[in-house]
């Protein structure tokens, strides 16, 4: 599904990712950790689309050029990215914006739009799996949501969009152990045989929640180390020094 070559990307002529390699199948899930600085972060919003970064390197998505993809197509072909901090938009109704989302990529994979009834009837679904209390989504995207319920609409998002390929990037930050639960059971009521995922995270603690696939140490923007689930337990009694 994803398959980056020697990816290098700068920002400001700061190089941050320095030539980075990963390949990613359709069902996997695989986590990156990493020390701060590492590019974890970077990772996330190049592949998303971010602009203001210069990037060289192969960067391919279902065999196409992810490169020469705008943001708002990447969205469309199924790449949805879940933020560090998500933001807060004024004037902008949580339930209007997850439904003109939806259609919006509906439309683009041919699909008939939902009307408001159907959606919904979707949405009432998904929010009661994550413990999403309905009446925040009639109030304006994040505004006066705390951390937790920003993480839970991030997932709530992603489960509605269903995306083919999800990057998490540092979701469980400032979760407390409950709101973490919720998170993890988000995704792993999400994996299938087709759907992808790169969870970004510094802690171990995520992972003992969802299981990934392979486990990829980033540092000084290269993957240094790469291993299975235990990988992370390791990290976690050891730190990042010994592997530099």
């Amino acid at each position: 599904m994803l398959k980056i070559k020697n990816l290098q990307a700068s920002i400001n002529k700061k190089l941050i990712l320095k030539g980075l390699n990963l390949n990613i199948k359709e069902g996997e899930l695989h986590a990156i950790m990493g020390p701060n600085g590492s590019g974890k972060s970077t990772l996330a919003n190049v592949l998303s689309g971010k602009s203001g970064y210069e990037i060289s390197g192969e960067l391919k998505f279902q065999g196409e050029n992810l490169k020469e993809i705008s943001v708002e197509e990447r969205a469309r072909k199924g790449i949805f990215l879940a933020f560090q901090y998500p933001l807060e938009i004024p004037g902008v109704n949580t339930n209007n914006f997850l439904k003109t989302s939806l259609n919006s990529v509906r439309k683009a994979k041919g699909e008939k739009e939902l009307d408001a009834l159907a959606f919904l009837k979707l949405v009432k679904e998904k929010s009661s799996e994550l413990g999403i209390d309905e009446k925040i989504l009639s109030r304006q995207l994040n505004v006066g949501f705390s951390g937790g319920e920003k993480k839970k609409n991030e997932i709530l998002q992603m489960k509605i969009l269903n995306p083919n390929f999800s990057i998490l990037d540092e979701t469980d930050s400032g979760l407390d152990i409950d709101a973490l639960k919720i998170i993890a059971q988000g995704v792993n009521t999400s994996r299938d045989k087709k759907k992808s995922f790169l969870v970004i995270t510094h802690y171990q603690r995520l992972l003992d929640y969802i299981k990934p696939d392979f486990v990829h140490v980033l540092s000084e923007g290269r993957i240094v180390k790469t291993g299975c689930s235990e990988l992370a337990q390791e990290l976690e009694k050891t730190g990042y020094q010994k592997l530099n």
